[in-house]
């Protein structure tokens, strides 16, 4: 179970180390209080979020036009925030069915998933167990939720009980950001109201005088 949980952490550092080359990448602009903003979406990938600690921006997947933020904490505390475009409706839980699949693949043990509320905002949450070492349970929640028309997800491994509260303010802070700073309505989809033609005004008969008097 050692191994399993180092081999996930080694690949999360082996993401952010290769995100270096390509921070501030084209799909971001640097800000002056140490932020990364994502052009596109207008969401903020701060340099901390409580205990983590921005490592990394950078293009995620080209074919998709999906970025990332990836951020870590204490020893094999971790968190990735992926943007995307939204392509028609979101299903959260089918969108992420291969990260499902390689947690279930590796033997981690799913304890649960639901829909936590972020304000109005409905968010998709699955945790898996990926090891236990003594007292520490080392596990990784994946969330995702629609705003605006792009879509934003979590990964976060952490070790239960030691990070559950980092873990929470990593999760709640991502999403309360994102419903403040991703255009709720995009621009590009707002069809122009057609103008209101007013009928004319129906045209008045004109109004007999009185009858002249007969002589």
């Amino acid at each position: 179970m050692r191994n399993r949980a180092l081999s996930t952490c080694c690949a999360v550092l082996a993401l952010s180390t290769a995100a270096r080359a390509q921070d501030l990448g084209s799909g971001f602009s640097d800000t002056g209080n140490g932020g990364k903003l994502h052009v596109a979406s207008h969401f903020l990938c701060p340099d901390k979020i409580g205990l983590f600690e921005r490592d990394a921006v950078g293009e995620k997947d080209a074919d998709s036009g999906a970025d990332f933020c990836a951020y870590s904490a204490l020893d094999g505390t971790y968190g990735t925030i992926t943007l995307s475009k939204l392509s028609g409706a979101y299903d959260a839980k089918a969108a992420l069915v291969s990260d499902f699949a390689e947690q279930e693949g590796i033997g981690a043990q799913k304890l649960g998933e639901a829909t936590v509320k972020a304000g109005p905002l409905p968010v998709y949450t699955r945790t898996y167990e990926t090891s236990k070492i003594e007292s520490m349970h080392y596990s990784i929640l994946f969330s995702g939720a629609a705003v605006g028309d792009w879509v934003v997800e979590t990964t976060i491994e952490y070790a239960n009980p030691r990070d559950n509260a980092a873990e929470k303010e990593f999760l709640d802070t991502v999403y309360a950001d994102a419903l403040k700073q991703i255009p709720a309505v995009p621009v590009s989809s707002v069809t122009p109201t057609p103008p209101v033609e007013t009928p004319p005004a129906p045209a008045l008969k004109p109004v007999p005088g009185p009858a002249a008097p007969k002589h």
